[in-house]
């Protein structure tokens, strides 16, 4: 169980904002290293079979221009696709989603690894916010990564036992260590040390459901 909590060390975290018209957008940051080509880790992240893999499955027009639909999860547009190095869609879930976009950008790191950035910008209700913090959004992308990763290092989980293994002890252990780096993240942004506890404590409730 040590080792799969282990796994959300292996993230860079960064937590701030941007303006987005009148608007401030939260912004969280990750940032991994994977041992493997950047353009696997490109078809990974851009090709519908192997999306489905480690994400969830993904139909529509997937192009520069196009669209996407995530099943169950977010769809939204593909503002930009230049491989095999960045990737820029907007991020729409619920029915009045608001700004939201993600940007993945992809950089290799001596021929057989690669370093991954991916950036989340969203406006979202202030009560939502001030409950769970950034964590809501990069406890989902650490789980995200962690799929990624074992899928680029040729393994990872039947999609048929997905769901049974996020209610797993060593899921819950993966969430609560990811919850804790959030936090680390949300303090070094300079967030109120009783804000940011609170939060962290909310999120980690949030995903494991005790």
């Amino acid at each position: 169980m040590g080792e799969i909590a282990e796994e959300a060390g292996r993230v860079h975290r960064e937590v701030g904002t941007r303006r987005v018209g009148s608007d401030e957008a939260g912004t969280v940051l990750l940032r991994r290293t994977f041992d493997a080509p950047a353009a696997d880790v490109w078809g990974a992240v851009t090709s519908p079979e192997r999306i489905a893999r480690w994400f969830l499955p993904v139909t529509g027009d997937l192009r520069a221009g196009g669209s996407y639909q995530l099943e169950g999860n977010a769809g939204g547009e593909i503002l930009e696709c230049v491989p095999p190095g960045r990737l820029r869609v907007s991020w729409l879930f619920g029915p009045d989603p608001g700004f939201s976009e993600v940007e993945v950008r992809l950089a290799p790191e001596g021929g057989d690894r690669t370093v991954f950035e991916l950036e989340h910008a969203s406006v979202i209700p202030e009560e939502f916010r001030s409950q769970f913090g950034p964590g809501a959004v990069g406890v989902g992308w650490d789980l995200a990564l962690l799929g990624l990763g074992w899928h680029l290092a040729g393994g990872g989980i039947d999609p048929e036992e997905a769901v049974e293994w996020h209610t797993s002890p060593e899921a819950k252990a993966f969430v609560a260590r990811s919850g804790e780096e959030w936090g680390r993240a949300f303090a070094a942004s300079g967030a109120d040390p009783e804000t940011v506890t609170a939060t962290t404590v909310a999120t980690i409730a949030f995903y494991t459901g005790s």
